[in-house]
């Protein structure tokens, strides 16, 4: 909050041009799980894909999560460097960034349509209560109209995401060979 402030204000003064974006969880993203305690919205999928197993935190399919693909990400963070500098007031320079709400169910039904049924073998879930304090605390409903409105893209859904990840392991491969 204070960097946003920040923003905000040296923006008001005429000192930069900026604009503060809040992110989504991002999701699937490459690379190793992380201690994170958002890590295992990704590990649902990337784990699986490689045949390693996933610990959900929570054995509630209906737990929902604000997501958003790398990509859409990227192209969001992209089209906010080309705003024009009058693209919003000088002192409310934060935007949330575009996302959809994904549940556990939906992410396991993206998993078991994109990489197949057997996949969902390495998911395992379980209540970590500890953890689950943390999840439950986290907010899931986003007002986007000023995303929307400036330009900014959402995914289509989390199959999108995951076709993307999978798309880019598969780049990965080719490059690596």
């Amino acid at each position: 909050m204070i960097c946003e402030y920040l923003v905000n204000d040296y923006t008001r003064r005429g000192y930069i041009n900026g604009i503060s974006t809040r992110f989504p969880t991002i999701s699937v993203r490459p690379g190793k799980p992380s201690q994170a305690a958002s890590s295992f919205i990704s590990g649902i999928i990337r784990e699986p894909l490689a045949g390693k197993e996933c610990v959900v935190p929570v054995k509630d399919r209906s737990f929902p999560s604000w997501v958003c693909s790398p990509r859409t990400l990227i192209n969001n963070l992209v089209h906010a460097l080309t705003l024009p500098g009058d693209a919003l007031p000088s002192h409310k320079r934060s935007v949330n960034m575009p996302g959809l709400l994904a549940t556990i169910q939906d992410m396991l039904d993206a998993l078991a349509k994109v990489g197949g049924e057997d996949k969902l073998q390495h998911v395992k879930e379980e209540d970590d209560q500890e953890l689950g304090k943390i999840l439950h605390s986290w907010a899931y409903k986003f007002d986007n109209k000023l995303a929307l409105d400036l330009g900014f893209k959402p995914d289509t859904s989390f199959e999108q995401a995951v076709r993307e990840y999978v798309d880019w392991v598969k780049e990965q491969e080719q490059l690596d060979a």
